[in-house]
This record gives C-alpha cells, sequence and structure tokens, in this order.
C-alpha cells in the first residue's frame, strides 16, 4: 500500500480553477493505478478520474470529460488534478486513491488520502 495526503482545495468562484495535489509515499508507487474521487454533502462517492500507472491512459467521468485534467508525475510520487471552469455541483471533498489497476470503480481502491475540500461558490 501507499499513504497519500491531498492539498490545494479550497473556495474559489464558478468559473474559476484549482489544482489538486496528492502526494505519495511508498516505493512501489510507480505501480500504482491512482485516481481522485470526491463526495458531495448528503451523496455518496463518486468517481471523478484515474491515470494508469504509465500515464497512457486516462479515464474520466462525463461530469468533468473537457473541465479536469489528471496527471502524474512518477520521480516526484506526485498526482495531480487540474480543473477548470468550475460549477457550484462541484463542490465536495476530493479524495486520491490508488489501485494495482486502472478503474472507474470506488472498490477497487485500496489506499486512500484523507481528503481536501473544494467549495464553489456561485
Amino acid at each position: 500500500q501507499v499513504q497519500l495526503v491531498e492539498s490545494g482545495g479550497g473556495l474559489v468562484q464558478a468559473g474559476g480553477s484549482l489544482r489538486l495535489s496528492c502526494a505519495a509515499s511508498g516505493r512501489t508507487f510507480s505501480t500504482y493505478a491512482m485516481a481522485w474521487l470526491r463526495q458531495a454533502p448528503g451523496q455518496e462517492r463518486e468517481f471523478v478520474a484515474a491515470i494508469s500507472w504509465s500515464a497512457v491512459n486516462t479515464y474520466y467521468a462525463d461530469s468533468v470529460k473537457g473541465r479536469f485534467t489528471i496527471s502524474r508525475d512518477n520521480a516526484k510520487r506526485m498526482v495531480y488534478l487540474q480543473m477548470n471552469s468550475l460549477k457550484r455541483e462541484d463542490t465536495a471533498v476530493y479524495y486520491c486513491a490508488a489501485s494495482r489497476k486502472i478503474s472507474g470503480n470506488e472498490g477497487e481502491y485500496d489506499s486512500w488520502g484523507q481528503g481536501t475540500q473544494v467549495t464553489v461558490s456561485s
């Protein structure tokens, strides 16, 4: 397993941008697929984006396609989520997660960060 710590959340106006970061520890980080998931108040956690260990493959939820970009830097053991054109409905706690295979299913992810709050105001 890897240990994950998210940062970069905050308050932003609708239409603005934020970049979330996830710092990982553990020598095997580069072998893990990574993902971002989010949970809004009163709602279930949902998949946002995922990236394969090599960064060759990426997947996005339909709700964020064209607005969010996931990336990683294996040398720095970092994963990023660039969020542009933010909407109020993007307000949620965002979690970084790691899995042995890339997936849109949160059940496949076995290492999680503590989350970072993103609030989008109108």
